[in-house]
């Protein structure tokens, strides 16, 4: 028991599932620990007695949470929260807290100035370029979003081209209202059409030319 370390998943009738397939039930005295909290989380782990239950979401591997011996993770909740009632640990959560904040305004300012070099608008455009670019920065990177903005796996300059498709493709056409028929490919079909049109609206910003009352992008703006 002392190393039984097991990676099962749900079952569909909320019974786990084993590596083999092999239906299991958790030992008796176990309970079962959600997600959510990492500290705890690595305590009840490195105890070496847990089965961590994992779904696949995409590419992503998820753990909902772990099974484990209830007293492991009752002993672990009540060390976790004594260090966090100590001065050192608060002092170190405001300081954590402070860097993130500091670190997210110096991602804002970098992410808004690669949209404006994306958007690249004529001198006569100057004004609608900034503003689509904070337009499109307050939509993109928020923690958590989910958004391109938020990935490391790509150049910046690229995050932030398709940040702007996004942005437009919500705002500036009916890509949210359209019923898209469920045909393999029909959606990514859909979402490169509208990114053509978006394109083609960004160009002419680009090139200066005079911009009309029904342009999408001017209405959407009006409305930023």
């Amino acid at each position: 028991m002392q190393n039984d370390i097991r990676i099962v998943k749900p079952g569909s009738r909320n019974e786990l599932i084993g590596s083999k397939g092999e239906i299991l039930t958790p030992p008796q005295g176990w309970t079962f620990l959600p997600a959510g909290d990492a500290g705890i989380t690595r305590k009840v782990t490195s105890k070496g007695a847990y089965w961590r239950v994992e779904v696949k979401k995409g590419r992503r591997t998820i753990s909902l949470g772990i099974w484990a011996p209830t007293p492991t993770i009752a002993e672990a909740r009540q060390a976790v929260q004594e260090v966090r009632l100590t001065d050192e640990y608060k002092k170190k959560q405001t300081y954590a807290a402070e860097r993130r904040e500091k670190k997210q305004a110096e991602y804002d300012a970098e992410f808004c100035q690669a949209v404006e070099c994306f958007l690249d608008f004529h001198i006569h455009y100057k004004d609608l370029e900034k503003k689509l670019a904070k337009a499109v920065t307050v939509h993109a990177i928020p923690v958590g979003s989910g958004t391109v903005a938020r990935t490391q796996m790509i150049p910046i300059e690229e995050r932030a081209a398709l940040a702007v498709i996004a942005w437009m493709r919500h705002q500036t056409t009916a890509y949210d209202n359209l019923k898209i028929a469920r045909i393999k490919g029909e959606r990514r079909a859909v979402r490169r059409s509208l990114a053509q049109q978006s394109s083609a609206i960004l160009v002419n910003y680009r090139d200066g030319r005079m911009a009309t009352e029904n342009c999408p992008l001017q209405k959407a703006m009006r409305i930023v």
